[in-house]
């Protein structure tokens, strides 16, 4: 093991996607270029890192163009658009820091792992979907597609209606060692993308493809914890996370415990399912497993969340803020 300090990104999906306009495959590109020039400016900091992204609104379009080419072609399973995008995502990613580190002059070499992650069959998420893919829509037009695709639907976080599938837990990377290795060897590494492929074991151990989601933030936990992360940063569209978000009694959070977290979390109303919750409990995963620090904040204001001065802070316990 090396002796500088680790941190896992978890970016999300919609970091790559600015807005309905702007969809296309050069402009998540162009998304991804400035999300790189954050993360590079952490490598520059002198920190080894591990890069999780989300997936939702591009398996989504996989899955769509599936659906309307499905009279000429084979239609495209849920786990093979998840190693799709960890493909393309992950090319995005790894060619802009590939490019940000040689402006930066840092001398580093960038990997994407297409990562299987396994899940259990028995897990209750598979007779309750609730994991958002694909690009919001109107409540006419999920309607439209839940009566004829088939679709499961259901609002999003006051943003629009979605489809939702089932998104059981992680309970094992696949990948882990070659991950752990090639962190070892000093490369940033881009892994578990759209919180990895689904996987299961059948009884004679041998590895399948399974129809879910796993979210993203709960699969990086897994990671961070397993490479033993001093930092555990959970991107996402706000500087720090609130609560009663978007009421008048809204109160941005600085600091705090995940006792504190969890007490929040288990109470209901502060954190939606499609956005913040996920992010609050793989936090609070996390630092359960050992970690030292969850920061939540948005791509740009990581390095100033690292220096303290921005983002909201999860602690196992109560203590002065420091510098890590």
């Amino acid at each position: 093991m090396n002796n500088k300090k680790t941190a896992v990104i978890a970016i999300g999906g919609n970091a790559l996607i600015k807005d309905n306009l702007r969809q296309t495959v050069l402009d998540q590109y162009l998304a991804a270029k400035e999300v790189s020039r954050h993360i590079a400016r952490l490598v520059k900091a002198g920190w080894e890192v591990v890069v999780v992204h989300g997936n939702g609104p591009q398996v989504g379009f996989v899955l769509r163009r599936s659906e309307i080419a499905i009279d000429e072609l084979h239609p495209v399973p849920l786990d093979a658009c998840v190693a799709d995008t960890q493909g393309a995502l992950g090319y995005a990613l790894q060619q802009n820091l590939q490019n940000h580190f040689s402006r930066l002059g840092i001398n580093k070499s960038v990997a994407t792992i297409i990562t299987q992650v396994e899940v259990d069959l028995n897990d209750p998420a598979f007779q309750n979907p609730v994991k958002p893919i694909g690009s919001f829509m109107s409540h006419k037009k999920a309607l439209e597609n839940q009566a004829k695709e088939g679709w499961q639907i259901r609002e999003d976080a006051g943003r629009g209606w979605r489809r939702v599938v089932a998104s059981p837990l992680p309970i094992r990377i696949v990948e882990e060692p070659v991950i752990q290795t090639l962190l070892d060897a000093g490369t940033v590494v881009i892994a578990a993308g759209g919180g990895g492929i689904p996987v299961a074991l059948n009884e004679d151990g041998v590895l399948f493809g399974v129809s879910a989601v796993i979210d993203k933030d709960y699969a990086s936990a897994m990671l961070a914890t397993a490479v033993k992360a001093e930092l555990f940063i959970l991107s996402t569209s706000v500087e720090k996370v609130a609560l009663n978000y978007g009421q008048p009694d809204q109160q941005w959070l600085d600091q705090i415990t995940s006792h504190e977290a969890r007490a929040y979390l288990d109470e209901g109303s502060h954190f939606d399912e499609g956005s913040m919750a996920p992010k609050i409990g793989a936090a609070i995963n996390y630092l359960e497993q050992g970690g030292k620090k969850a920061i939540i904040t948005n791509p740009e204001n990581i390095t100033n969340a690292i220096q303290g001065q921005a983002g909201t802070h999860v602690i196992a316990q109560l203590s002065t803020r420091q510098k890590i």
